[in-house]
């Protein structure tokens, strides 16, 4: 079976308010180049074998387009995010329909509590790593754990640049990732390194290019451009590198990694395993 990818085109993309350190409502987004790297993001994962499904955009809702957030995927089950900001939370209803209409069981976190779905919580073989701090609770995640029956290791995000933990943080395989040290606190750095053996850090020019917020298709890693250190690491590991320019994402917060959900269950469902 190919891989699944969820995304939804930005046709409604912008720079609407202010939620993360990124967004600047005064710069704005030029619509026309975002869709045209959208565009070429996807194609080059159709290229790489990917079932691609989109979902309608939305106005008023800019940021759908970052499927990542909507929630998280777990066998036949939508966890759906509970987001922190108002703003983003309408964006629930869509997601939520998406998903019962194709075939999965929608569940919802308590109310009093925070969690922004494949945005902060990643699987590295049957661990699922759980950022917090800025936009999903701790709380959330361990409540996570319980609900879906996994190990969860929580790590603090220290930087607010780095608000989400796929931001800082992908799984490549099981035991394997890349990684921005500086997004974490020096327990966040020990838990990684103990529990993922091989850890492939990216320098800090190109983790603020967003390099760490990369799409896995098997052995290719499809990130941000202009990251040629963490292109030649990957290489070292074993891995094809292929940039994709997504500055205009940039802007708000988001790069490849942010702009896709994996339906199948990759990034969120160890039973699959890699590609």
């Amino acid at each position: 079976m190919p891989p699944r990818i969820l995304m939804c085109p930005p046709d409604h993309y912008g720079i609407e308010y202010e939620i993360n350190p990124w967004m600047n409502r005064s710069l704005g987004a030029v619509r026309e180049l975002a869709f045209r790297q959208w565009r070429h993001l996807r194609d080059t994962l159709v290229g790489l074998g990917v079932q691609v499904e989109t979902m309608t955009p939305r106005p008023g809702l800019p940021d759908l387009v970052f499927t990542a957030n909507a929630g998280l995927v777990f066998h036949s089950t939508f966890l759906s995010s509970r987001f922190k900001h108002e703003v983003r939370a309408r964006e629930s209803p869509h997601f939520d329909a998406w998903f019962a209409g194709h075939g999965f069981a929608v569940e919802h976190l308590p109310e009093n509590m925070f969690h922004e779905g494949a945005g902060d919580a990643l699987f590295c073989g049957d661990t699922l790593f759980a950022g917090y701090r800025t936009r999903s609770d701790a709380t959330a995640h361990n409540w996570v754990g319980q609900k879906l029956g996994v190990r969860v290791l929580p790590l603090e995000l220290v930087n607010t640049r780095f608000y989400h933990l796929d931001t800082c943080f992908c799984p490549l395989a099981p035991g394997e990732a890349i990684y921005f040290p500086g997004a974490f606190d020096a327990y966040g750095q020990r838990v990684l390194a103990t529990h993922v053996p091989k850890l492939i850090p990216v320098v800090e020019d190109e983790a603020f290019k967003f390099g760490c917020n990369a799409v896995v298709v098997g052995k290719t890693v499809v990130h941000n451009s202009r990251c040629p250190e963490l292109a030649a690491s990957l290489t070292r590991a074993g891995y094809t590198s292929i940039e994709v320019e997504l500055d205009e994402f940039l802007k708000a917060g988001g790069s490849a990694k942010c702009l896709t959900l994996r339906l199948d269950g990759e990034e969120a469902a160890s039973w699959r395993g890699s590609v």
